[in-house]
């Protein structure tokens, strides 16, 4: 059995940034997400390489052979070198004979073209498809197809076509020829291949090199091709049209079978989703495929083992462009060696063996846990199942089992995550603003308590002596004649000397800190109580809306009186002209609330933030202390209640006019938000 203890592909956590590309490109579903971070599964991965291919931050690590491989060239083994034959896809820059000359220079004792290999294995299915012309396989060069099959298909394993692939075909070969001690390191473009002692029934290669790990072993020895002065060739024995094994389609054409799409009986199929679709249903939809010939990437050139940047046609047509110039190029005598290797392997075992690895995630979950998973991660209804493929699974029903199973996290459904996200920015504006009020009614608080204690101290000082002057004017009043000069100075006096008393009852009103005397106190009656003891300016209509359901609040009836004298009379004082003012009561449960409009020239937006400020007034010189507003706001936050105002004066804006809405707890331990 296999073990894990040197995993084939590993993930860098520092460098994982949770793209969830490589969980989406996963045949196999084989990355597992949990607590945001990524893993690979070993059991579940099949090698196809995938997730390196799709990974731009290069966060995914191939088990390197290179030291390995090392290790064998350094002992007393023979070791020899097999090359894949879709090099010339990946060696542009260096000729094939060069390349031979430079695999040599590591030590190698031989190096062998496994197109041969190839070869053999493309007799061995043409054998099988005359021999058994009722049965139906599916082909196994790809080690990748052949996982796939074991650990998430295993009721098609009877299908598994019962052939080595052309890698392991070609170390039976060397070892045949030159001796079963032989140490074989396979080079190419597959990842899969690394896990042979895997998929055979013993160790049949010892190393398997992508083609980039040799790049890698050239660079730590220091051998280049200008280092070395003559090309060479491969080792016997030659291969024949085995060499174009890489392309989709090149067994086929070694085997001499042809693709015909009119009888569907040899179907092509390559790359991740027709690999993945065409397995699913190869038992069911294609009862007249006798052969599938099938690769889970491109051709063997795009395997991701390579390091080329070419495209994929400039690939396939340098390996088919050496196929032609290397058979051409065969002497009589190589090509005869050629037409002889079936004849000279006859006896040569390519069979092999499969067993299962199931690696299925059954379906033990309930319908009820899957609704409970698609919940949380906010599909509440058929029209929430976006299946819009960004957590790297293509439907939220393949999500939510993959959660059941541990594989994924139900935090990975990014239209859920933004909602959230969404969600929290909106509760976040909302604090912010919160914390601003608060921290505007603080500072607030703190002006008025400053200007209290300042007020109180003035008051007492100046009461007094104020209190004399106008006792002293009232008495030179009496003793003045009617119609002179000096008792109409003296009335002067006495009425600037009551202002500024009323002013000093103001400012002693504002600095007292009053207790709040709660009683239950209905709320309409105290509204009309106002109107009737308040005088109404000429030309000014007052509309009284009620829509409370219950108008009784626990509040002090006689401060309350105070509050709403103060903002009706600003309301008529803002119309001198006349116009509509319209109180509106309404409430809920908790809140009673309290909205005073007028229609009048509206406050400056400059001036909204200083209504509530101690001798801050709009109206002109001698209307008002500009301290009405000021105790109007304390009374209200000593009720633990908010007032609010709204105002426009621009008439582009709209209609101009100020709104003063008091909202008021409606019973004594309730505290407005």
């Amino acid at each position: 059995m296999p073990t894990w203890d040197n995993p084939l592909i590993t993930i860098v956590t520092d460098k994982c940034r949770m793209c969830y590309a490589c969980v989406r490109e996963c045949p196999a579903k084989a990355i597992q997400v949990v607590d945001g971070q990524a893993r690979v599964i070993q059991p579940r991965c099949i090698g196809c390489g995938n997730c390196l291919r799709v990974c731009s931050q290069n966060a995914k690590q191939v088990r390197d052979d290179t030291e390995r491989t090392f290790a064998l060239l350094d002992s007393d083994a023979g070791v020899v070198a097999m090359v894949a034959p879709s090099f010339p896809a990946e060696f542009t820059d260096i000729p094939p004979g060069k390349l031979v000359a430079m695999i040599r220079a590591l030590g190698f004792d031989s190096v062998h073209e496994v197109a041969l290999g190839a070869d053999l294995v493309a007799r061995e299915y043409r054998r099988l498809l005359e021999e058994n012309p009722d049965k139906r396989y599916i082909t196994t060069p790809c080690p990748a197809v052949v996982s796939y099959v074991r650990k998430y298909h295993p009721r098609l394993m009877p299908y598994l076509a019962p052939v080595v692939s052309p890698m392991v075909a070609m170390a039976r070969i060397l070892r045949h020829d030159l001796g079963p001690n032989i140490k074989t390191v396979f080079m190419g473009p597959c990842v899969a291949k690394k896990r042979a002692s895997i998929d055979t029934t013993h160790l049949e290669v010892e190393a398997v090199l992508t083609f980039a790990e040799l790049r890698d072993m050239f660079d730590k020895r220091g051998i280049r091709p200008e280092s070395l002065p003559d090309e060479d060739d491969f080792d016997p024995p030659r291969a024949g049209v085995g060499m174009v094994f890489p392309i989709s389609g090149g067994l086929l054409q070694a085997a001499e079978l042809e693709e015909d799409l009119l009888s569907a009986e040899v179907v092509v199929a390559e790359g991740r989703n027709e690999f993945v679709e065409t397995i699913s249903e190869f038992d069911l939809a294609h009862a007249d495929t006798h052969l599938l010939d099938i690769l889970a990437c491109q051709g063997c050139y795009a395997g991701p083992g390579m390091t080329t940047n070419e495209t994929m046609l400039q690939r396939r047509t340098r390996i088919s462009n050496y196929a032609k110039d290397r058979l051409t190029a065969y002497s009589d005598d190589e090509t005869a060696e050629v037409l002889s290797a079936e004849e000279r392997y006859e006896g040569l075992d390519l069979s092999r063996r499969y067993r299962a690895d199931e690696q299925t995630l059954g379906d033990t979950v309930t319908s009820e846990e899957i609704e409970e998973i698609l919940r949380r991660m906010g599909k509440f209804t058929p029209e929430d199942l976006l299946d819009c493929g960004a957590c790297g699974y293509d439907t939220c029903l393949d999500h939510a089992r993959a959660v059941y199973a541990g594989l994924a996290d139900s935090e990975m459904c990014l239209p859920n995550t933004i909602e959230q996200l969404r969600t929290a920015y909106e509760e976040l504006e909302v604090s912010h603003r919160s914390l601003e009020e608060a921290k505007e009614a603080l500072e607030r608080s703190g002006r008025l308590a400053s200007m209290g204690q300042l007020a109180a101290g003035i008051a007492h000082e100046v009461n007094n002596p104020l209190a004399t002057l106008l006792l002293h004017a009232d008495l030179a009043l009496e003793e003045c004649e009617e119609g002179s000069q000096i008792k109409d100075d003296v009335e002067t006096i006495v009425d600037q000397a009551n202002r500024c008393k009323r002013i000093i009852s103001g400012l002693l009103n504002f600095a007292r800190q009053s207790r709040v005397l709660h009683q239950p106190t209905d709320m309409a009656e105290l509204v009309e109580r106002t109107i009737r003891t308040a005088p109404i300016v000429n030309g000014v209509h007052v509309d009284v809306e009620n829509i409370m359901e219950d108008p009784v609040a626990d509040v002090d009836p006689d401060q309350m009186v105070q509050v709403l004298t103060n903002l009706y009379t600003n309301a008529q004082q803002a119309m001198p002209e006349g116009g509509l003012l319209t109180i509106v009561l309404r409430d809920d449960p908790q809140y009673v609330t309290v909205e005073v409009t007028d229609d009048g020239a509206g406050i400056p937006e400059e001036d909204i933030g200083r209504v509530f400020d101690p001798f801050f007034s709009t109206k002109q010189v001698g209307m008002g202390t500009g301290l009405g507003l000021a105790v109007t706001h304390g009374i209200v936050k000593m009720h633990k209640g908010r007032i609010a105002v709204k105002s426009n004066a621009d008439r582009k804006a709209g209609p101009t006019g100020t709104t003063f809405t008091v909202t008021l707890p409606r019973h004594e331990q309730g505290v407005v938000g």
